[in-house]
């Protein structure tokens, strides 16, 4: 992507970002997913998380949980894990607690390229969110 420098505007720089993603390997689209933590997870209650996923997933009242709904959040990471052998993403920016364990759920249900598709659109979303934070602010 640095080849393409200057890029005219956000818009840009994000479709080149989502191009590079496209153009990958399986294995390394993978690791980009990989590299994802929990949505609620051990590290957000410990507080390991970076400052954009911390203010994220805080902005959805994951920060907010009771021991029984960080109990079913870790259920779910672990059945969706289980399934699909890496971590469920969802660009948590405009949700609430509530629509992620409801996407959780019926995401649960789809095939495992469905997934990959998914989890790249989210990160895609969520590279957005974040560019538009910095540029903007």
């Amino acid at each position: 992507m640095a080849s393409e420098r200057p890029f005219r505007d956000i818009d840009a720089l994000h479709q080149a970002m989502v191009a590079v993603v496209a153009a990958a390997s399986l294995e390394r689209k993978l690791e980009l997913i990989r590299a994802h933590p929990d949505l609620a997870g051990k590290a957000a209650r410990a507080g390991t998380l970076t400052e954009s996923s911390t203010r994220e997933q805080a902005g959805a009242g994951l920060d907010q949980l009771s021991d029984d709904e960080y109990e079913r959040f870790q259920r779910l990471n672990e059945a969706y894990k289980d399934r699909f052998e890496f971590p469920f993403i969802l660009a948590v920016k405009g949700h609430t607690k509530q629509s992620v364990l409801g996407a959780f759920e019926t995401r649960l249900d789809n095939s495992y390229d469905q997934e990959i598709d998914r989890a790249l659109h989210e990160i895609a979303k969520i590279a957005r969110f974040r560019l538009e934070d910095r540029v903007t602010h």
